[in-house]
């Protein structure tokens, strides 16, 4: 083995055993049931490869073994089965430049996304600061896009109705994407975006 294929081994397990944490956490929250979600960690820029859950996997349960490393397509470098949506999460990171992305099966974002299928509207809150709006005064569209099994075209969607300023966007009938710069800031960016969203859904 050369001290290239070691340093690269050590940094998916690294990169594994943060997302093994990541998942479990929100596992708890009920975000994750059942084998449900994918995260995503950026390993490295040039060329891009990422460390994604790997697919099948109780995300309460993983180690710091289960994940794969994939390219800029979403396609398996080392290891298993990266998640079906590996492919999504490489292109968030291409058009958004972040460093990690999280993607959560939440109660709240189906059902809001359901009522406003032009956009979720937040305005008014504190909270809003938590993901990088300078006021609660601030008006934020939270997009929602249509689903599709086929990653280019979600791609597309996403690219298409992102806002640059809002790091999350819905997929209708199925779960919250969001990014950060690395896996905490965009676990409180998924927080922040689901505290809201629960809130709407509390005010019906």
């Amino acid at each position: 083995m050369t001290e290239r294929t070691t340093d690269l081994d050590a940094g998916l397990a690294e990169a594994g055993a943060v997302l093994a944490r990541e998942a479990a956490r929100f596992a708890s929250f009920g975000w994750m049931r059942g084998t449900s979600g994918n995260l995503s960690v950026v390993t490295s820029r040039d060329p891009l490869r990422l460390a994604v859950t790997a697919s099948g996997l109780d995300k309460g349960e993983l180690t710091a073994t289960d994940v794969v490393l994939v390219d800029a397509a979403g396609h398996a470098v080392s290891g298993g089965r990266p998640s079906a949506e590996a492919a999504l999460h490489a292109r968030v990171v291409r058009l958004t430049g972040a460093g990690a992305v999280v993607h959560v099966h939440t109660i709240a974002s189906v059902a809001v996304a359901e009522r406003c299928p032009e956009g979720i509207v937040f305005r008014d809150l504190e909270m809003l600061k938590g993901i990088g709006r300078p006021t609660h005064a601030d008006e934020v569209v939270l997009p929602v896009i249509g689903n599709s099994q086929d990653m280019t075209v979600l791609g597309d969607r996403l690219e298409a109705a992102r806002d640059p300023n809002t790091p999350a966007v819905v997929v209708a009938g199925h779960g919250l994407y969001v990014w950060g710069a690395d896996p905490r800031q965009a676990r409180h960016h998924t927080e922040v975006v689901e505290w809201m969203l629960q809130l709407q859904l509390a005010r019906g």
